[in-house]
């Protein structure tokens, strides 16, 4: 069964961190790019960071670069996003997704609208 389970998420005050975890399980994990995404209340869902499925290449929006650093574990089918000064409007629903890649292994093509599978989300909650 084809399965990515999210752990991690929870409230936060500004300036702390979190650790989002994303388990892979049923597919071949390295052949897939990874990306995270959130969802803002009453906002569309976005994208934050993608892994390439080997090298570990990534990008990042601007809103969390230098803030936020995503990689994976092939060996242990896990990506991991360490969200560092968290902001008010980082708040949202966290989904990783995976894509599968059938090119370049080092290429970044995660979007929100292009993805085969999706986590269940966890929300971040960051308040003061």
């Amino acid at each position: 069964q084809l399965q990515l389970v999210q752990t991690g998420g929870g409230l936060v005050q500004p300036g702390e961190s979190l650790r989002l975890s994303c388990h892979a399980s049923g597919f071949t994990f390295d052949d897939y790019a990874i990306g995270w995404f959130r969802q803002a209340p009453g906002k569309e869902r976005e994208g934050v960071s993608c892994i390439s499925s080997r090298g570990g290449r990534t990008n990042y929006a601007d809103s969390v670069k230098g803030r936020f650093t995503m990689s994976r574990d092939n060996a242990k089918n896990s990506v991991y996003l360490q969200m560092n000064s968290l902001k008010l409007e980082d708040t949202g629903v966290y989904y990783c997704a995976a894509l599968r890649i059938w090119g370049d292994p080092f290429s970044l093509p995660c979007k929100t609208g292009g993805m085969n599978y999706w986590g269940e989300g966890t929300l971040v909650s960051v308040s003061s």
